[in-house]
């Protein structure tokens, strides 16, 4: 049944109208998984030139081991090789569960310039406590496109290692011509994504 307002369709189907339509294309859900993997063509996914941005949605991300950080690159090869050159900057908010330590902070650690190992995701840490997870969202525009660079923003939002409150932005650019057609998401410090899902969806 979808919903309708003054005679327009807002939602129906699966799909969100309303300055482009959201359609869901594949979700992943991690078990201690090593990775999570979008391969375009593989399993039902599409990432080409079908949609001009595509979004992964983060959903109660949680690491294997405490204060360790989601990560993603993409592929030039169909998940052969992550290794694109990525130009970023990101910056965070953060505020401790006791009240102390409230801060903007501009995270020169996590820039990458011209890099091509893997771009943080999560931007202090996710806490390995039972009930800490993350997050958010990564829009990456018009990937197909072999005429341009490939940006992407992210934000996302986690349960600190002390506990705190951490609110992450992130925006860069796959610094190649050749199409991006997979992206990768692991988390660092060797550990696994013990639970969450990832969801991909393209906005025509």
């Amino acid at each position: 049944m979808g919903l309708i307002s003054a005679g327009t369709t807002i939602f129906d189907a699966g799909a969100v109208n309303g300055g482009g339509a959201m359609t869901f294309i594949k979700k992943l859900t991690a078990n201690d998984s090593s990775t999570l993997s979008f391969v375009d063509g593989a399993a039902s996914v599409v990432l080409d030139g079908t949609y001009k941005e595509y979004v992964f949605a983060f959903t109660n991300i949680h690491p294997g081991t405490g204060d360790s950080r989601l990560n993603f690159q993409g592929s030039l090869d169909t998940g052969s090789n992550y290794n694109v050159a990525i130009t970023s900057t990101n910056w965070n908010c953060s505020h401790e569960e006791g009240g102390g330590n409230g801060a903007i902070t501009y995270q020169a650690s996590g820039d990458l310039a011209q890099g091509t190992g893997f771009h943080r995701v999560g931007s202090l840490g996710t806490g390995g406590d039972n009930d800490a997870c993350g997050g958010g969202f990564l829009h990456l525009y018009n990937p197909a496109d072999t005429a341009t660079v490939k940006h992407w923003q992210l934000r996302f939002c986690e349960h600190g290692a002390e506990p705190r409150a951490v609110d992450g932005f992130a925006a860069g650019y796959f610094n190649t011509t050749s199409a991006i057609d997979a992206i990768r998401f692991q988390f660092d410090n060797s550990s696994t994504i013990g639970a969450g899902t990832i969801t991909l969806y393209g906005i025509s």
